[in-house]
C-alpha cells in the first residue's frame, strides 16, 4: 500500500434520499441536477483537481443508474470504482468497510454525496494521519442542525462543549480507524463519538459556502445559487 500521495478518495452515494422524495423514487439522489449537472460530478471535478485519481463509490437505491451514468471515469480525468450494497444493510460507516478493499491508499478522502461545498480538499491531503486517526471538516450550523455535531478545541474534535459545529460530511480518514468495526449498520457518527473519546479525531473549521442537499427545497435553493453565481 502506498502512503503518498494520498491519491483515493469514497463518495458515499447510497443512501435512499427519503426527505427528498418524490424526486428519488426513480433516480438516486448523487444523480439529481443541480445548474446543469449531476451533484456527484461537483465532488468528482473537484476531487480530480485536488490531485485525486481514484474515486470509489457506494451504491444501493437505484445504485446500478451511478456507474452506467458516470463510466469508469475516463472522461473525468480519474478511475471511478463501485461498492455495490443492499439498500439500507450497512448505513455510512459500513459502507465504508464495505469499499475498503477498493482502497489502496492508508489515508483516504471522504465525501458525503450530498453536500455542496467550495472546499480545497488539497487542504487535507497535505499531511498524512497517524495510524488510527480521522480529520474532519467542521462548518458553521445550518437551519436544520442548530445544535451541531462536535465541539473543537486546539484541533480536536470534541463530543460535549460550548459551541458545537456541524460535521460538514468531508474528512480524511486512515483505514485502522475503522478497525474492529462488525456489525451492522453502523453509522459514521457512532465511529466518530467512540474515536472522539479516545482523542483520535482532528478538525478543522470551514469557514466557506456549504450545503445539506437534504430536501427538494434545498436542492432547488442550490440550483438557484449555482446559476446567480454562473452569471
Amino acid at each position: 500500500m502506498q502512503n503518498n500521495p494520498i491519491n483515493t478518495a469514497m463518495i458515499l452515494a447510497a443512501g435512499r434520499g427519503m426527505r427528498m422524495r418524490p424526486l428519488t423514487d426513480k433516480i438516486p439522489k448523487p444523480l439529481l441536477k443541480v445548474a446543469g449537472k449531476h451533484l456527484i460530478e461537483y465532488h468528482i471535478n473537484a476531487l480530480v483537481a485536488a490531485g485525486i485519481e481514484n474515486i470509489v463509490i457506494n451504491t444501493a437505491w437505484l445504485g446500478e443508474q451511478i456507474p452506467q451514468t458516470l463510466g469508469d471515469g475516463e472522461k473525468y480525468g480519474c478511475r471511478l470504482l463501485y461498492s455495490p450494497e443492499p439498500v439500507g444493510a450497512y448505513e455510512t460507516a459500513g459502507g465504508i468497510i464495505n469499499a475498503l478493499p477498493l482502497i489502496d491508499t492508508q489515508n483516504f478522502l471522504l465525501v458525503n454525496g450530498d453536500v455542496w461545498c467550495d472546499y480545497c480538499f488539497e487542504n487535507l491531503l497535505a499531511k498524512p494521519l497517524p495510524g488510527g486517526t480521522a480529520k474532519i471538516v467542521l462548518v458553521n450550523n445550518p437551519e436544520h442542525n442548530l445544535n451541531g455535531d462536535f465541539a473543537l478545541t486546539d484541533g480536536i474534535a470534541q463530543v460535549n462543549g460550548t459551541d458545537k459545529l456541524t460535521y460538514s460530511g468531508i474528512g480524511l480518514f486512515e483505514r485502522e480507524f475503522f478497525t474492529g468495526y462488525a456489525d451492522f449498520p453502523l453509522s459514521l457518527g457512532k465511529v466518530l463519538r467512540d474515536k472522539i473519546a479516545k482523542r483520535q479525531v482532528f478538525a478543522e473549521f470551514f469557514k466557506g459556502t456549504w450545503f445539506d442537499i437534504g430536501t427538494p427545497d434545498r436542492l432547488k435553493y442550490l440550483d438557484n445559487y449555482l446559476k446567480s453565481n454562473q452569471q
